[in-house]
């Protein structure tokens, strides 16, 4: 009966683990250097958190400035050939307003996408 017990504490000591794992995957960080807008919401130049909750590739990315969500879009959770060897945002200029189309996170296989439309890597911009 000890034994039956003990194995119950691994297992749910390993859940409560790979549940941690995933949710700390979650997250990022997003330095631009100029204003950009994220979902019609207009980001000045500076550092942001992001945050994206979901299964499968479609999540729904908050954009935090500190504990204050400034917006919330659906993002999509795109797979890349190659992790990237920074971090780096993709700016979207086509209608005019710079807004982040894409975000790709520095040795990570993955990005996430945001809206659509014609992209333009802009340098300076990243993530951190």
């Amino acid at each position: 009966m000890k034994s039956n017990s003990w194995v119950k504490v691994v297992v749910l000591s390993f859940a409560v683990l790979l549940a941690s794992s995933a949710f700390a995957a979650n997250k990022g960080s997003l330095h631009v250097s100029e204003a950009v807008q994220v979902n019609g919401q207009q980001l000045s130049a500076g550092d942001y958190q992001l945050r994206w909750e979901g299964t499968g590739s479609n999540v729904e990315l908050s954009v935090m400035q500190g504990k204050k969500i400034l917006t919330k879009t659906p993002a999509r959770v795109i797979e890349l050939q190659n992790a990237p060897s920074s971090d780096s945002a993709v700016i979207d200029r086509s209608a005019g307003t710079p807004s982040v189309s894409e975000v790709r996170f520095g040795g990570k296989k993955y990005a996430l996408a945001i809206g659509g439309g014609e992209k333009a890597s802009l340098s300076g911009t990243s993530t951190k």
